[in-house]
């Protein structure tokens, strides 16, 4: 053991074309702040990749999903549907507006938000339905957008874990009427903080430029729409700097490349672990109909919170970084004296037993190999 070198939970992803990008942006463009030619080339490419939605380029998934939140006029006393097992920026953002969160479990047998807690949930003062594909796995899309649709409510997919993932065919973050991804430093494709809005209903565009602009019609200026542009709306500053998306066009360049190693490591951590739910010993990530393994994630869940505590402590001991996932929000020292009191036992007991093994572009196979073993260990399958 002494002479294992240690495996961190992450190593943000780099190819090699990201610095001459960069150093392009600086000295060949003299381009830093937004929307410059490099990130005109990132929108252009999800433009085209996730057609026929159009792409804006943010500062974070967070911004994307707080300008959602202005997009759908989010204000107080609106009720907004949101999963209590993600990270807090999915309800942050439209808590910011004032709204009133609804937090409503997770299904029985993944982490993903159940469609019949949704349903359970819709009130006439709904005004949201957010939704989070966890691990890169697809929600139960069909179902959440036909209660949606019958409730005439718009739907959030907070995609931040989910590039290049699909449901039935479809790629995440273009299902609902608006989409967000996320490329921080511990996603597929990265670029330190950045993140991207995905319009996905054409009445939202116009004023998704406006808003992500300062308010102003900048963007219609520069198309030569107007002839000077202005203040028209209430807005803020969603750009990213350039050298931002310099870094993740590299990334952009290499998707494919990164996305089959990512994909490769988490069928081999599968593979590697089958032996855990054939002696009851831990389950796997269940993979839910349609949808597909994008590499972002591995977790596997423990049988109670002790066991978890134990094995990510046995994996310290091993030189493996592994980690738990989220304190459920409506349990949240924030949140868990506003929580309207309806039990989420599943969200309880994911935040309970949910570990995450090291998964990263850079991660060899025979450390896949090395952390399966430590992990089979710990259970008494050496």
């Amino acid at each position: 053991m002494k002479n294992i070198e240690p495996i961190p939970f992450n190593v943000p992803c780099m190819v090699g074309t990201e610095i001459k990008h960069i150093a392009d942006a600086v000295s060949v463009n003299h381009k830093l702040s937004g929307d410059g030619p490099f990130t005109k080339r990132c929108t252009d490419f999800f433009e085209t990749r996730y057609a026929p939605a159009r792409a804006l380029l943010t500062t974070s998934c967070t911004d994307a999903l707080e300008l959602a939140a202005l997009l759908l006029n989010i204000g107080p006393n609106d009720e907004v549907i949101v999963p209590s097992f993600t990270f807090v920026s999915s309800a942050n953002a439209f808590a910011l507006r004032g709204a009133k969160l609804v937090f409503v479990d997770s299904r029985d047998d993944e982490p993903n938000v159940s469609a019949d807690r949704i349903l359970e949930a819709m009130t006439p003062r709904t005004k949201a339905i957010v939704v989070v594909h966890y691990a890169g796995f697809a929600c139960a899309m069909e179902r959440i957008l036909a209660i949606a649709e019958a409730h005439g409510v718009p739907v959030v997919e907070d995609a931040a874990q989910a590039i290049e993932s699909f449901y039935f065919g479809r790629r995440l973050g273009t299902l609902g009427h608006l989409g967000t991804l996320s490329f921080h430093e511990t996603k597929n494709l990265v670029c330190g903080e950045g993140g991207l809005i995905l319009i996905n209903r054409p009445e939202f565009m116009e004023r998704a430029e406006i808003i992500r602009e300062k308010g102003t019609n900048r963007s219609a200026f520069f198309r030569g729409q107007v002839a000077k542009y202005s203040w028209v709306a209430l807005g803020s500053s969603f750009l990213p700097s350039e050298l931002n998306a310099a870094y993740l066009f590299g990334q952009l360049e290499a998707i494919d490349q990164i996305q089959a190693r990512r994909i490769a490591i988490w069928n081999r951590y599968f593979e590697n672990l089958q032996e855990l739910p054939k002696h009851g010993l831990a389950n796997l990530p269940c993979v839910p109909e349609g949808a597909t393994v994008n590499g972002h994630l591995f977790y596997l869940t423990c049988a109670d919170l002790a066991t978890r505590t134990g094995l990510i402590d046995h994996l310290k001991q091993a030189k493996v970084m592994a980690t738990f996932h989220y304190v459920s929000l409506h349990s949240s020292g924030y949140f868990s004296e506003l929580h309207d009191g309806r039990p989420l036992p599943n969200c309880d007991r994911f935040s309970s037993t949910l570990v995450r093994l090291p998964l990263y572009y850079s991660l060899s196979d025979d450390q896949v190999d090395y952390v399966s073993a430590q992990v089979l260990g710990f259970f008494g399958l050496k």
